[in-house]
């Protein structure tokens, strides 16, 4: 059975707006249907690192929070920590960075509050029938809320070719012991160069696995739970994750990690992508270079696996921009993710949250 993508190119009047075509984009989708009066509506957002300019612009956002507050719901902006050192590594950071990038109340007219609490270990394990996973760590702000908005900037990434409303649910919903478990499958490791010995990091192990050996930090693997709190505490960026998870598992972990996001929310979720300047890497890093296609659209769904089909689709479509950091597949209709990232199947993402029945990558794209 075909799902349903709603779609709207960038072309506007004086009749209508961009913002205004948000607005008919959600209607159709049929948000009052999945909104109800006195919901707790979880906006989820990227808010972009300091320095990137790609994430989807705060008074895009406004358009869908008073969407939601029309329909009678409790709208708030959320995003969880990151996993490596940053400007979002905890809340404090994470927050600042957000209003900095214009995600202030005053603009966006909705509170920020991180999905995942202060250090990124306010999390619920939650019960899925994965296939590799049968639990799965999200924040509990997420598991919480009686809705979801997923505001998505379609864009490519290093790991998973491409980076849409999945990679929003499963990665950007989880806490930092679930993003461990989707990109390593070892402990962190201590660069002895930077270690000042300080001692932070044990401190803030729960789990005794870390002890300061010859003035230098040290963790036990076989103790170390992956909960990965010593990479943020060291103030010497000293602990990091060692990224050593093949991209198709890094994938498969991230949809089953989007099932967890979703659990017990049927009939509450709407997914909007926006396909607007797209990058070839990630907003999580403080740059962004040059978009590899022209801006193509939004896409609005019910459905975060033919939303993201549709996306890639459409990505796909359209020529290629030279100059770039794609290096071939310029024509409408060649790989654009792989021109970028040759050795990434970025389909495993679409092909494994179809298998456990998170959507469908059969879709009818409305244009309207």
């Amino acid at each position: 059975m075909k799902s349903t993508v709603y779609f709207a190119d960038m072309r506007t009047s004086h009749k209508e707006n961009l913002m205004g075509k948000i607005g008919r984009l959600l209607v159709r989708a049929g948000i009052a249907d999945r909104i109800h009066q006195g919901d707790l509506v979880a906006v989820k957002v990227h808010f972009g690192e300091r320095g990137n300019h790609t994430f989807v612009r705060p008074i895009f956002v406004r358009r869908v929070v008073e969407e939601i507050k029309k329909c009678g719901g409790m709208p708030f902006l959320t995003d969880s920590s990151t996993l490596y050192p940053g400007e979002r590594k905890e809340a404090v950071s994470a927050l600042t960075c957000a209003i900095e990038n214009g995600f202030a109340y005053a603009v966006v007219g909705a509170p920020l509050i991180m999905c995942d609490g202060l250090r990124g270990g306010t999390a619920v394990d939650v019960p899925i029938a994965g296939e590799l996973l049968k639990t799965v760590s999200i924040g509990a702000e997420i598991v919480e809320a009686d809705a979801i908005i997923a505001v998505t900037h379609f864009k490519c990434h290093e790991l998973t070719g491409f980076g849409g409303a999945l990679k929003n649910l499963g990665m950007g919903c989880s806490s930092r012991a679930g993003k461990m478990v989707q990109h390593s499958t070892v402990a962190p490791k201590v660069a002895e160069k930077f270690c000042t010995g300080c001692g932070l990091c044990l401190k803030s192990c729960a789990h005794d696995a870390i002890a300061i050996i010859e003035g230098k930090a040290q963790i036990d693997p076989d103790k170390c739970v992956g909960c990965s709190r010593c990479i943020t505490a060291c103030l010497q960026k000293a602990v990091n994750i060692q990224w050593n998870e093949a991209s198709d598992l890094v994938m498969t972990k991230l949809a089953e990690h989007a099932m967890g996001a979703v659990q017990n929310k049927e009939g509450k979720t709407v997914y909007i992508n926006f396909i607007t300047q797209v990058s070839p890497a990630c907003d999580c890093y403080g740059h962004a270079d040059a978009p590899i296609v022209n801006d193509i659209g939004i896409c609005v769904s019910t459905d975060p696996v033919a939303v993201d089909q549709a996306s890639a689709d459409l990505v796909n479509n359209a020529p290629g921009n030279a100059n770039t950091a794609l290096q071939n597949g310029h024509e409408p209709g060649g790989d654009k993710f792989r021109g970028v990232y040759p050795h990434i199947n970025w389909e495993v993402q679409l092909k494994h949250a179809e298998k456990i029945r998170l959507g469908t990558r059969t879709y009818e794209l409305i244009k309207i």
